[in-house]
Parts: C-alpha cells; structure tokens; sequence
C-alpha cells in the first residue's frame, strides 16, 4: 500500500524539459520526491471514470499508464467503479459502498471528473459531488497538492501579459477534509425573526492545521524556501487560531521564509503579480477557489494535474477541470492533466520514479511537436480531439525522447 505523506516528502528531483524557442533546458520542479524507489513489480490502481469527459480522459490516462508501465517492467491491474452521477444513475447513490471498499484496497486511485447538469437539482445527498467528499474522507487524505506550472510552450495561451505569466512555478497546498465542507453544525432552518436559513461551520482542530501545515513546510523547504500561509485572521477566529498553529509550527523551519496573506488579497496578488508565490498553504474553501484561479495563468485548467494524499493508504489523483458536460462525447477534452496526474499517482502514490518521468517527458515531447486541443490551440499549432492526443502521447512514451533535447 502506499507510504505516509511524511516519508514523500524527502527530496526534490528536477525534471528537465526544453522548450521549442529556447535552447536552455528549464526545470520543471517536482514539488516533493516520491515514495521510497518500491521493489513491487504489480499494483493495484482503481479508475473512477465518473461523468462528462471522465471517461474519455481516463481511457487516455489508463493506455498511458499501461504502454509507460509495460516498457519498465511493471504490472498494472485495474479495476473500475462507479463515482458521482454515473454512480447515482446505476446504484441511487453517488458512492457506492463498493466502490468505496475496492479503493481501500488498492495501491492508487485515478478518478476522472463527476457532475453535471442533469444532477444539479438533486438533494445535496444525491448529489455527484457528495460522492467525491465522501470518497476523500473515507481514503483520508488530507492533503491536496495542486501544481500551477505555465509550460514555456504554452505562455501565450494565457490570458495575463506575458511578463506576468512567464514563469510561474507555483504550488497550492490544499487542507482538504476539514473545514467548512465538513463543519457542523451545518443544514437549513428559521431564524429568530422567522426568516429562513441556511448555514455551514467553518471550524478547525489543531492535529489538522498542524498535519496540512507540516506537509507546506516541507514542500517549501524543497522548492523555493518560501510558504505564504493564506487566511481570514482579520474577520474570522477559526483563521487566527490557524495563523497561530501556523507561526507555532514556523519555529521548526527555520530555513523557511513564511508570511501570511488575506485570502481577499492572496485573490488579487495572484493575477497581479503570481511569481512572488512558491508554496501557498491554506484551508479547503480558499484553497479550492485558489487554485482554481491559479490554473487559469497557465491558459488552461485542462493542463494541470494533483494528488491528494494521507498518513497511509492509497493516494487520490485527479484532474483540477470539471466534468465539462457541454463537451462530453466530442472527442474535445484535454486529457493532459490526467495524463500529468497519472504521471503524480506513480511519483507519490507508487514510487516509481522512472515510470513517472518517461510519462511527464512525453507530455513536453507532444507539446514540444505543437499538438494541441482546443482549449490550448493557438496559431501554427496542430489542432486535434482527444483520442489523437492520446495517440501522440503514446507514441512519445514508447520513443522516450529526453524533453531537453526535443526541438
């Protein structure tokens, strides 16, 4: 089974990539280092498709793994389940107990996406996103690791300047089963005056800001040395007792640099001026929303992977887009930052080093050739639907052309 979010943490490993107008190679930084190198040769992965285009980048992501996985050795057995609204359509429930139990007993999970319009007016317990919630607590992980990097070969698929966009190499910690998606208490009701409610509990132990802020820590002090901590501490307590764990914790890295930020101006700083960020750690609500807006300086939300992982057990690995059901079955998804997330769930999930950098280096070669889907199309590039992306990809897998050396 997969090793302790501690034990991931250990060292930093930069990948090497060129881009096609640069004759430098650039780093393309692993935000922590993998699981101890594992002596297993067979793993156990459970795919959760879900809605929308899940299926159809996790179909990508699956041929991926298995060709990278074949080339080295390596034995991957996988079984699917149901998550979200397909999930509800077949069992009435967005998490099926099954489902549930066989990710338990897997080495890794790669889920696609869920939701959807058809479900948006179900009751919050029938709701695909429900699922998802429940599916991170019951694997217990609690930290969501969410890169922001803007690939040299896609700059001016940004919608800041490029001066601004250039460079940007960031990564958002994310606590992620706390907070006040979780809170209670929490429901409808009427208030005093007889008016009808709704509310939610923002609330935080210390074991929780402790363990998301220990992971930051260590993150930082293998990228840049640098953590902003980003809160509410002006308005809100269960952000100054946050703040206050967090300075605690600070006397332990002496070798990081840590500041604090408001969550209203960490919004703002981010599309201003996002390369003064390294490390951002914050709590589940800011850091979704956060994270979100970070994806958007590197031109698609399509490109960028994540891994949440616990103290044990198999890690979760996902794309940051949505289900995109108004694409659904086109053949337009991107299915790169599945790929990049399968590339996650063998570096942290797995510890397979090698496997891992075969898959993010034929992501760049495929970059490096100009194939594109849409939503990172871009003049003089070659437009192409999902499937043929996934093709290209594979073909760079089996050539294994170093990224540094692609033109």
């Amino acid at each position: 089974m997969a090793s302790s979010v501690q034990a991931q943490l250990l060292q930093t490993r930069p990948f090497q990539f060129r881009s096609s107008s640069s004759a430098r190679p650039t780093s393309l930084r692993c935000i922590c280092s993998a699981a101890a190198p594992s002596t297993k040769r067979s793993y156990s992965i459970t795919l959760l498709p879900g809605d929308g285009i899940g299926p159809e980048v996790v179909s990508v992501a699956k041929d991926v793994l298995l060709l990278a996985g074949s080339l080295h050795g390596i034995k991957l057995d996988f079984q699917e389940k149901l998550l979200g609204g397909a999930a509800l359509d077949a069992t009435g429930v967005p998490l099926p107990d099954d489902t549930l139990s066989v990710a338990k007993q897997s080495d890794a999970v790669l889920l696609g996406a869920i939701g959807g319009y058809k479900w948006d007016k179900n009751e919050k317990h029938l709701k695909p996103e429900t699922g998802l919630l429940q599916l991170r607590e019951g694997l217990q992980v609690f930290a969501n690791l969410r890169p922001a990097k803007v690939f040299p070969q896609l700059v001016d698929a940004s919608t800041l300047k490029r001066e601004v966009a250039e460079g940007v190499d960031l990564m958002v910690v994310r606590e992620l089963t706390g907070g006040i998606y979780f809170g209670k208490p929490r429901g409808f009701g009427t208030n005093e005056h007889g008016d009808e409610i709704g509310f939610n509990t923002e609330i935080y132990a210390a074991h929780e800001v402790d363990r998301i802020a220990r992971v930051a820590f260590n993150i930082a002090r293998k990228r840049g040395g640098k953590l902003c901590s980003v809160d509410k501490a002006n308005v809100l307590e269960a952000s100054m007792f946050w703040r206050k764990r967090v300075l605690a914790l600070a006397e332990e890295y002496s070798d990081v640099e840590l500041s604090h930020m408001y969550v209203d101006n960490a919004s703002m700083q981010l599309i201003r001026y996002p390369k003064q960020f390294d490390t951002i750690v914050t709590n589940n609500i800011f850091g979704d929303i956060l994270s979100d807006e970070a994806s958007m300086i590197t031109g698609s939300i399509g490109m960028l992977p994540s891994a949440s992982l616990g103290d044990s057990g198999p890690g979760l690995f996902e794309p940051i887009h949505g289900s995109a059901p108004d694409i659904a079955g086109q053949d337009k998804a991107n299915p790169f930052a599945t790929v990049l997330s399968a590339a996650m769930l063998l570096r942290y999930g797995l510890g397979e080093e090698k496997v891992a950098d075969r898959i993010e280096s034929a992501v760049l070669e495929t970059l490096n050739k100009g194939f594109r889907t849409a939503d990172i199309y871009s003049a003089g590039t070659k437009l192409v639907g999902c499937k043929q992306l996934g093709e290209e990809i594979l073909k760079s897998v089996e050539s294994h052309v170093p990224a540094a050396a692609a033109v």
